[in-house]
């Protein structure tokens, strides 16, 4: 039998966070989505135009969901003093250590959500507005850290890098999911780890330097 909780008040639900907060309990309780907006509403003590009056479906209610989490994250980080004093390198690990402490506590919904997902490339389509939040936000970094010299310019490929750390984003997202170990330790070693290979790969150092021993290479045989 369906559950929720008749004794939330009207004022509380009548809200975004409310009905985002009523629809993660629902899930949680019950494992599936409500049978429909009405009887969500119904059972919330809302009028069903109350719901449409912040979210079009229960699609666009979970990608708000998603896209909060996100937004969560990047409030905590600007709201801390010593942040803008980082190195990019360090902002990124900072932002994926925030993110990751949001989502735990909201981890079973989380894992409801991604339900058997095993490949990056292939995250559901409720996970958009959090992608477009997160491509952002990590644009902004990496731009700051071409202007200072930590991110190497490279013409054509420097424009994907969001886009490339998006599927980054989206191992860590499963490697998180399916991480079994104490306060997922595991997580944090993998975050800093590949954080740490991707600013290798992106700042100015051996890749440029093959790139210019390869254009030696070719100009040595061309000349």
């Amino acid at each position: 039998m369906e559950k929720t909780k008749k004794s939330r008040t009207k004022s509380s639900a009548t809200s975004s966070a409310g009905i985002s907060s009523a629809f993660k309990e629902f899930l949680l309780l019950n494992g599936k989505k409500p049978a429909s907006i009405y009887k969500f509403c119904l059972d919330l003590g809302i009028r069903e135009d109350e719901f449409y009056s912040y979210f079009g479906s229960f699609e666009g209610l979970e990608k708000s969901i998603w896209k909060g989490f996100a937004e969560e994250t990047v409030h905590r980080l600007k709201s801390d003093k010593s942040f803008s004093s980082f190195t990019t390198r360090e902002k990124i690990l900072a932002f994926y250590y925030t993110l990751f402490e949001v989502l735990k506590s909201n981890r079973s919904f989380v894992l409801l959500e991604l339900g058997s997902l095993k490949r990056p490339e292939f995250l559901p389509e409720f996970i958009k507005g959090f992608k477009t939040s997160y491509e952002t936000f990590i644009g902004e970094l990496l731009n700051e850290g071409k202007a200072q010299g930590e991110v190497a310019s490279r013409p054509f490929l420097d424009k994907r890098y969001p886009k490339l750390f998006w599927l980054h984003m989206g191992f860590l997202l499963i490697f998180w999911k399916e991480d079994e170990s104490p306060d997922f330790e595991k997580t944090d070693a993998a975050i800093e780890k590949s954080v740490n290979l991707a600013f290798d790969l992106i700042s100015k150092g051996a890749v440029d330097s093959a790139i210019d021993f390869a254009k030696f290479l070719y100009q040595s045989k061309t000349n």
